[in-house]
């Protein structure tokens, strides 16, 4: 069946950086384009960079732009987000999304804490 696992979470102190991984699985992982996603307490749920299925084009929430980079290894059915320069308001749980078989996959999240 789909999974998607996500890990690398953790406390982080404000400036610091975290690289989140997701590991995917019951799919062919090179066909499908990749969000993340991040919800924080009290908010919706939002969607903070997504990648092709390539990896040739990226997207990014302009609230992370120039901070975060999200990134793929179609050999290791793996994506990446490499969150730089972290700020408090990036505190929130991550969320691996895919959407495959008509269906919106998600991970079960990691959570991101940045506290000084």
């Amino acid at each position: 069946q789909v999974q998607l696992v996500e890990s690398g979470g953790g406390l982080v102190q404000p400036g610091g950086s975290l690289r989140l991984s997701c590991a995917a699985s019951g799919f062919r992982f090179s066909n499908y384009a990749m969000n993340w996603y991040r919800q924080a307490p009290g908010k919706e749920r939002e969607l903070v960079a997504s990648i092709s299925n390539t990896g040739g084009s990226t997207t990014y929430a302009d609230s992370v732009k120039g901070r975060f980079t999200i990134s793929r290894d179609n050999a290791k059915n793996t994506v990446y987000l490499q969150m730089n320069s972290l700020k408090f308001e990036d505190t929130a749980v991550y969320y691996c999304n895919a959407f495959v078989y008509v269906v919106s996959r998600w991970g079960q999240g990691t959570q991101v804490t940045v506290s000084s």
